[in-house]
């Protein structure tokens, strides 16, 4: 028996029911009578939300009829929503985007911005680009500050946040709804910096620094490891936030403290901490404000360059390859031996140099 027997068996004797005047129709809401209960209000709405009317068809006037009818508005509905889930796909994994009021919005206890950063000329072109645009085109990131309703934490984004606020505009921001750690902000916030590469040595060491004196991380290897930057970097940026207040204020700002700065000025506390001290003091008295060389050079109690010192024998394998030297404002000169580095091989061995500046 064919498919349209079985639906002929089955609907015999079925009729439509009769359709009902116009004259008979309930009166609507606009004539100032109720069209449903308040109770049936939202059954009604959901019905028809969910499926559209059947409109009746003069040619579908039997039971299979109607049952064909039905299931081709069903496809269409069927149809629909599956363009919505596409739809749907292309956002999935995003994070949703607000403009708040700046004044709703916290730093982050792991902020890492020097207020010396506030005011320099990168700053001010950024609050300049950011008023030309009538607000801030990168959205920063925050999460909800937890029993504070409307209230946020900063994740990253500082300064786009302090420049909209000078300004008066809504800050345009990414709302982390989902539950975000310390470690996750820390880590999310550190990636951001480093990447636009913005930071200071200064600024990101004492971020580092407050991060291990907190507790977050019991090391300075496991934070290395957790934020995948390499111990010789945290060391260096840390050895820069740890100098002493005292020698600190001796520069314009500390956002100028470089490594190599760090590292002269460490050096020279190993063999005379107190003569380092004292100069640093004798240099806040004068009131002079250096350049960060200079600065060094005072603290180190330089008042000229020294003299280059003597070369030093560079060996691999046990053989005498070449040799190299400092002078004295630091700079390394490396000499190798002719033939040592076959000319067809320099240009790996520069390659490696540079890889390991980088680390």
């Amino acid at each position: 028996m064919s498919t349209k027997s079985k639906l002929l068996a089955v609907t015999e004797g079925l009729q439509l029911p009769p359709e009902i005047p116009a004259s008979a129709q309930p009166p609507s809401p606009a004539e100032g009578r109720p069209a449903v209960e308040a109770g049936q209000a939202g059954v009604a709405a959901e019905a028809q939300t969910r499926f559209p009317p059947a409109a009746p068809s003069p040619s579908a006037k039997t039971g299979p009829g109607q049952m064909l009818q039905f299931r081709g508005q069903m496809l269409a509905v069927e149809g629909e929503l599956g363009k919505l889930r596409e739809r749907l796909k292309e956002h999935e994994g995003s994070v949703p985007t607000r403009k708040l009021d700046p004044a709703c919005i916290v730093p982050s206890r792991w902020a890492n911005r020097h207020a010396d950063s506030f005011g320099n000329a990168d700053f001010l072109r950024l609050k300049q680009d950011i008023e030309v645009a009538g607000g801030n085109v990168q959205p920063i990131a925050v999460r909800p500050l937890p029993e504070q309703a409307g209230r946020y934490e900063i994740v990253f984004g500082h300064r786009r946040h302090r420049a909209c606020s000078e300004l008066g505009l809504p800050v345009l921001a990414m709302v982390e709804t989902a539950p975000f750690t310390d470690h996750e902000l820390f880590s999310a916030m550190d990636r951001e910096n480093r990447e636009r590469a913005d930071l200071s040595p200064f600024e990101q060491g004492t971020m580092y620094r407050r991060a291990l004196d907190a507790g977050l991380y019991p090391s300075n290897r496991r934070l290395a490891e957790a934020l995948g930057v390499s111990h010789t970097w945290v060391a260096n940026v840390l050895l820069v936030a740890d100098l002493p207040p005292p020698v600190i204020e001796c520069f314009r700002t500390p956002i100028e403290i470089q490594h190599r700065h760090a590292k002269l000025i460490a050096s020279a506390f190993e063999a005379d901490r107190k003569g380092v001290l004292r100069r640093a003091e004798k240099l806040r008295l004068q009131g002079k404000r250096l350049a960060p060389a200079a600065v060094v050079e005072a603290l180190i109690g330089r008042t000229e360059e020294p003299a280059a010192a003597k070369p030093t024998t560079l060996k691999v394998g046990g053989k005498s390859v070449g040799s190299w030297r400092r002078d004295g404002a630091g700079r390394v000169t490396v000499e190798l031996a002719p033939g040592v580095v076959p000319e067809e091989k320099l240009e790996k061995l520069l390659e490696a140099i540079a890889r390991s500046i980088e680390e």
